[in-house]
């Protein structure tokens, strides 16, 4: 939470230094970008409001990159995860099939040749209608 207030802080403090270096700044002065001048620069305080502008632009930029590659390895993380979490289920799903193979192998040679294992191993006992 400090560390909120501290950027805040700081922030606030970089743009009062900045309005006060527009405000201070009144001379001609002239922008080249790519050696071409920038129609409507005409002051120090233009350049300097271009600076800012290109500043922000610069920041904004940057903060997308940073989300981006947060989100980019949260995803890969999750994927992960669920790739790992998918194998763990698979393999418990083969661990009871082999179990209930056994288990029916044991049932087949309990019965003998000629039953038929129509019924499970462990049937449930009928259930009685109910009269009202």
């Amino acid at each position: 939470m400090n560390m909120i207030f501290m950027g805040l802080f700081i922030a606030g403090a970089a743009i009062a230094a900045g309005i006060g270096a527009a405000l201070a700044n009144d001379a001609a002065a002239q922008l080249f970008v790519f050696g071409e001048p920038v129609p409507g620069v005409t002051t120090l305080w233009h350049v300097f409001l271009a600076g800012v502008i290109v500043a922000t632009v610069f920041i904004a930029g940057l903060t997308l990159a940073v989300f981006g590659t947060y989100r980019y390895v949260r995803t890969k993380r999750e994927l992960r995860y669920l790739r790992e979490e998918h194998e763990e289920s698979i393999t418990a799903l083969e661990m009871e099939k082999r179990h209930l193979e056994r288990e029916l192998a044991r049932i087949r040679r309990e019965s003998g040749p000629g039953h038929s294992l129509s019924s499970p191993s462990h049937p449930h006992p009928p259930q009685q209608p109910v009269v009202q």
